[in-house]
């Protein structure tokens, strides 16, 4: 081919070229590496190289043509198999956290991704607001700097509904705080990712996954900020609305009255979260709401004077707080009790 460019000063025709394409696909489903490909065809090419006179720069434009069709059909078959990954695993995931019946089978493809189920494992969940048309550049994003520190640590990352999903080893919790870090980095709104608590088997992934939902659901809910949020560390939550009716009850028999204080009693309640929030510290309290401390502390005396409750009491403060929480859990008073 150099022979007759050098002769005739033509470019590469379009079947020389296809024919380059097929190579780089041949030589990236053989597991060659593109620096290799490269370097092969550039040793050919100077041993190839005409010794009688010819214009180089049409040998170089030749060469040059023929390097970048190897690269274009070596990227296109990588890019074909990632896809095909990609599916795969969002295909595997699917079926897991569904409970597929089938264990055996889903035990083979486990190993394909590196989950062996005799092992615990814990997973994340974040739940980021990226559009749809940027997960997949997202994913490859934290996936890319997953791997770069960890290598392969038997770690599969995915997308579901949404949400990104990282599956780790249980016994490896930095993997998935670098991954709530990741994502954090990728993403600018700060998204909450929420982790389950590490369990063995196939249900246990999948009770894992779960109580990584249920904690970004409390943490709408609540409010809650953090770069990770930990399962482990809300298990009081899960306890308070495990009993839906007593909460409700409480809710309304502590919190009911305040539904008369003029102006309703949002603003009351909001005084309370921030109040307990900033550890019953009453100026902080007040800077967080852009309101005097006086007006705070007018605030607690009439919630102490339409409750009963006094907010500053440890005993009344105890049964308030619980009830905030649980206002909160319920949405009410949005919600009716």
């Amino acid at each position: 081919m150099l022979a007759d460019v050098a002769q005739t000063g033509r470019s590469l025709t379009r079947d020389e070229l296809r024919t380059r394409r097929e190579a780089g696909e041949r030589a990236a489903e053989a597991g060659h590496g593109l620096r290799a490909v490269v370097g092969v065809h550039l040793c050919a090419t100077r041993t190839a190289w005409p010794t009688f006179e010819a214009p180089g720069a049409s040998l170089l434009a030749a060469v040059e043509q023929a390097i970048d069709a190897v690269a274009e059909g070596f990227e296109r078959a990588q890019d074909s198999s990632v896809r095909q990954d990609r599916s795969a695993r969002r295909e595997f995931v699917d079926d897991l956290l569904h409970g597929h019946r089938d264990l055996g089978r889903l035990a083979e493809r486990a190993e394909r991704f590196g989950l062996r189920f005799s092992h615990s494992h814990a997973v994340a969940v974040a739940a980021h607001s990226a559009p749809d048309k940027q997960s997949d550049f997202l994913l490859r994003r934290v996936e890319q700097a997953l791997f770069a520190r960890f290598g392969n640590r038997r770690i599969l990352l995915t997308t579901k509904d949404g949400r990104l999903v990282c599956i780790a080893p249980g016994d490896q919790d930095e993997v998935l705080a670098y991954f709530a870090q990741q994502v954090g980095a990728a993403v600018p709104n700060d998204p909450r990712v929420a982790t389950g608590r590490a369990h063995s088997g196939a249900g246990g992934v999948v009770h894992s996954y779960e109580e990584a939902l249920n904690v970004l659901d409390l943490a709408e809910r609540l409010d809650l900020d953090g770069p990770l949020l930990r399962a482990a560390e809300l298990l009081v939550y899960p306890v308070l609305t495990r009993d839906r009716d007593a909460m409700a009850d409480l809710v309304r028999h502590t919190l009911g009255p305040l539904c008369g204080a003029r102006g309703g009693v949002l603003p009351l309640l909001d005084t309370l979260t921030v109040y307990f929030g900033a550890g019953c510290n009453a100026a902080a309290a007040a800077r967080q709401l852009q309101v005097s401390v006086r007006t705070l502390t007018y605030r607690l005396e009439r919630i102490h004077c339409l409750t009963g409750a006094d907010p500053a009491d440890p005993e009344d403060r105890y049964a308030l707080q619980t009830a905030v929480i649980g206002a909160r859990l319920l949405d009410w008073p949005r919600q009716e009790l």
